[in-house]
């Protein structure tokens, strides 16, 4: 798993397509020293695996699944990513938990300055994921573990400080881009646990309509 602290900012390369697979080459300096062939990258929030090395650049495979939920088919040569390795069993944990595995994409609606801070207004693609954004929750947009400050109708927020700005691609992204999202995994796990609890297995497996609502989490001791 991933803490969205992102590492580095590294570099396309290459990138080579053929239908939805894809092969980047990612450029990097600060993540490099102990890198291995079967390691986990988060890029842009996207868990991928080093599939190969040579010198300051590593390679990894996308699937299709990864290519179409995600804003990785968008990258071309040139194009910084968010890198971050796979959290080590003694690591400090300073963001909140974060799988890599991207729900969808996001494009940025709005940039705002606010002082120190730069404010993100963000329209998820697919409205869904509302049920997991909550004001003053965890998000991970393009792997950076962030703070939702307020949720709007089909847009959320999020305030950026001037050290995530500089350090993250959310310096390049302007309104009209796309963005990965990562909900909090506890909220999902809580919601597929209470399914079960009132549904049989089957339903659950199939992604029937949520049961979740604040009359149930008060009735079962959550509220």
């Amino acid at each position: 798993m991933f803490t969205g602290l992102i590492e580095e900012i590294g570099t396309l390369k290459r990138s080579e397509r053929r239908g939805e697979t894809m092969v980047l080459g990612i450029a990097a300096s600060r993540i490099m020293p102990g890198l291995a062939i079967g390691d986990s990258v988060a890029c842009n929030g996207v868990c991928l695996t080093v599939t190969s090395i040579a010198g300051s650049l590593f390679t990894v495979d996308v699937m299709p699944e990864t290519h179409r939920l995600s804003s990785l088919k968008d990258l071309r040569s040139g194009s910084p990513i968010n890198l971050e390795r796979a959290m080590a069993a003694n690591g400090r944990f300073g963001g909140h938990i974060v799988q890599g595995h991207v729900d969808g994409t996001a494009v940025v609606e709005q940039v705002e300055h606010n002082q120190n801070a730069v404010i993100f207004q963000i329209k998820p693609q697919d409205t869904s994921l509302f049920r997991y954004i909550i004001p003053k929750g965890s998000i991970a947009v393009d792997g950076i573990s962030l703070t939702v400050i307020a949720v709007m109708n089909n847009t959320f927020t999020i305030s950026i400080i001037p050290h995530t700005l500089k350090e993250t691609v959310l310096a390049h992204r302007k309104p009209g881009d796309t963005v990965n999202l990562e909900c909090d995994v506890l909220g999902k796990y809580v919601e597929h646990m209470l399914q079960y609890r009132s549904a049989s297995p089957n339903d659950a497996q199939q992604g029937s309509q949520s049961t979740l609502t604040a009359n149930f989490l008060q009735e079962n001791g959550y509220m």
